[in-house]
């Protein structure tokens, strides 16, 4: 998932460098001599995010068959689980569930146990937190034998769920249609299904879709086709995936083909600017990756943009990547969150964080992979100036919440009833990077580190880990460094980075981005004293020439100097043209005028965006 677009702040000077490191891996594969065998993830009992008792089964597919109605704003249908008992004496299944869904039936098949009709079964609703509820559901004694297969079917209708978003056509970005979508994460998608809504528990699904005419639909699936004569869309995911990662679209949808797997998908009138913004490049990143991490797992990577309602930057469901359209204005942006999401494909949908109190599993993997793609795709100067805007966002969090703040943790203890979504922050991702770049900084080469996520991936794919699997992994395939005792490195413990607050132990070497960031500081530091500089100095910067990043990473740092001194409106910040119809722009240029009410220079500034 994109990372929200927050505020960067100024680089800080606690910057620390790692202490030089101990015996690094040697051999001209790169690889360790004797790799280690095969490794089990540590799967937990117990999700505190979840009312469920997934530990209780194993669920192996589940499949999906849903009515679209527009008018009512609602879908109904039923979910049928396949499920199989791992524990003797479990008389109850607990789904989460959600308010919001309406259940109507339950009922169950146990094949072989003579059994002609399905039998009726007893359920109740508990509520559980603000997010969710619990359904119980009394099961057969014949479906309580271990390793007995059994079938599950809950007839249900959604309403208003906070998964499921109903736009009216004139939220829409053409005006014309209504539009449908849903977004699971983090633990959403309990109003979409009744489900074991935790990352922990992974499985392949199907859907059967019936909509109105004129409505296409898109699933976060591998396999679709259509009946045109009945409506019905069917959905196929082979691979196994958590219950946050199934994903639906409905509207007027049109598309083009990007790339030999991938092709953009969007409203009618959006649809020629997202391909002309995207062009091949979503086939040279998938290149770069698979050269870096190994073959892409999914088959299909498609991309749907969705209207500004859209409630977060982009999401990652496998397959299909949901976009909000409104980052088409900044080609930049659009460049690091797609190939963000692409990066995903390996970390995060492959392998998974089994609780979300581990997110940086995800989201700092997926952070780290995406700019070992930019680097190779544009080099290291562009992905230094990058990393050097989002490690200023997170030094400016961090004055503003504390070092002592436990959001600022790798591994955050939720309590119960706190919502997981309400914890997504840039320490997940930035903080999960340093930690990330730390682990590569130690094995020497970061081509051997690929290596290493390469076959982390091998390892555990479509399994879901908890950090202590990376780190034993980490370590049992750099053995010389297990012997270092790494782990223990005083002031670089890897229990410190995970479980202390504050900023990160070390922070990679951005110097290859000097000939991008030094214009950005020169031009700052002219406002440092305690007049507003000459026009004619700050005339010999051709900002015209700078890249987006290097306009947001400027504004940034003149925000952190604000209010400046007395008479900057007769020398004012400058913005160049071209730049007015970004939204990133905009919003730190917002920012300045509001501390040092440059009111005139905002209304010339302050025009309509367009595509």
């Amino acid at each position: 998932m994109a990372e929200l677009q927050q505020t960067p702040t100024s680089l800080c000077c606690c910057r620390k460098s790692p202490p030089a490191s101990g015996p690094r891996c040697v051999g001209e594969s790169g690889r360790p001599a004797a790799p280690p065998g095969p490794g089990t993830p540590r799967r937990p009992l117990v999700d505190v995010a979840s009312a469920s008792n997934f530990s209780c089964f194993t669920l192996r597919h589940f499949h999906l068959d849903l009515r679209v109605n527009f008018a009512m704003k609602e879908m109904s249908g039923w979910l049928v689980l396949d499920l199989v008992p791992v524990q003797p004496g479990v008389q109850t299944l607990i789904l989460d569930s959600h308010p919001s869904l309406l259940i109507h039936a339950i009922d169950c098949k146990v094949p072989g146990a003579g059994q002609q009709a399905p039998l009726s079964l007893t359920y109740r609703v508990d509520p559980f937190t603000d997010y969710g509820s619990s359904l119980n559901i009394s099961l057969p004694a014949a479906a309580t034998t271990p390793g007995q297969l059994i079938h599950v079917t809950v007839r249900y209708t959604t309403t208003d769920g906070p998964a499921i978003w109903w736009l009216d056509s004139e939220l829409t970005c053409g005006q014309s249609r209504p539009l449908l979508f849903t977004q699971g994460h983090s633990v959403c998608n309990r109003s979409f299904f009744p489900c074991f809504d935790t990352p922990a528990v992974k499985s392949t699904y199907t859907a059967t879709v019936r909509v109105p005419d004129g409505v296409t639909v898109l699933m976060s699936a591998s396999r679709s086709s259509f009946s045109k004569l009945d409506r019905v869309f069917q959905f196929s995911m082979e691979f196994p995936v958590p219950s946050y990662l199934v994903a639906l679209v409905a509207g007027e949808l049109q598309h083009v083909d990007v790339g030999p797997r991938s092709r953009v998908w969007a409203e009618p009138c959006l649809l020629s600017c997202a391909v002309k913004k995207l062009g091949g490049s979503v086939e040279r990143w998938l290149g770069v990756a698979e050269q870096l991490f190994g073959a892409y797992l999914w088959g299909r990577c498609d991309i749907v943009f969705l209207p500004p309602s859209f409630p977060i930057v982009a999401m990652e469901n496998p397959c299909l990547t949901f976009i909000i359209a409104s980052i088409l204005e900044s080609s930049e942006f659009l460049l690091i969150d797609v190939v963000h999401e692409i990066a995903h494909g390996w970390f995060g949908n492959a392998v998974t964080n089994a609780t979300w109190e581990e997110m940086w599993l995800s989201e700092g993997l997926a952070t780290y992979a995406q700019r070992r793609i930019t680097t190779e795709a544009y080099g290291e100067a562009f992905t230094c100036l990058e990393t050097a805007v989002r490690l200023d966002a997170l030094h400016r969090q961090l004055r503003l919440l504390g070092d002592n703040n436990p959001v600022s943790k790798l591994q955050v203890k939720f309590e119960p009833g706190v919502n997981p979504s309400s914890l997504m922050n840039l320490f997940t991702y930035e903080k999960g990077f340093c930690f990330v770049a730390y682990l590569s900084q130690l094995c020497g080469d970061v081509r051997r580190f690929d290596c290493f996520l390469r076959d982390y991936i091998c390892e555990f794919k479509f399994q879901s880990v908890v950090a202590q699997d990376l780190i034993d992994y980490f370590l049992g395939y750099f053995p010389e460094l297990k012997d270092a005792a790494v782990s223990q490195r005083e002031g670089l413990e890897f229990e410190r980075w995970l479980s202390g607050s504050g900023p990160p132990l070390f922070e990679p070497d951005l110097s290859a981005g000097g000939t991008l960031t030094r214009p950005v500081q020169d031009l700052c530091d002219l406002w440092r004293g305690g007049a507003p500089p000459d026009p004619q100095t700050v005339s010999t910067f051709d900002l015209s020439a700078w890249s987006t990043f290097q306009i947001v990473l400027f504004l940034d740092r003149m925000l952190d100097l604000s209010p400046l001194p007395r008479g900057t409106d007769s020398s004012p910040v400058p913005l160049p043209r071209g730049t007015d119809s970004n939204p990133n722009t905009i919003s730190y240029w917002t920012k300045i005028v509001h501390r040092n009410v440059f009111l005139e220079t905002f209304e010339e500034r302050n025009r309509p965006c367009s595509c």
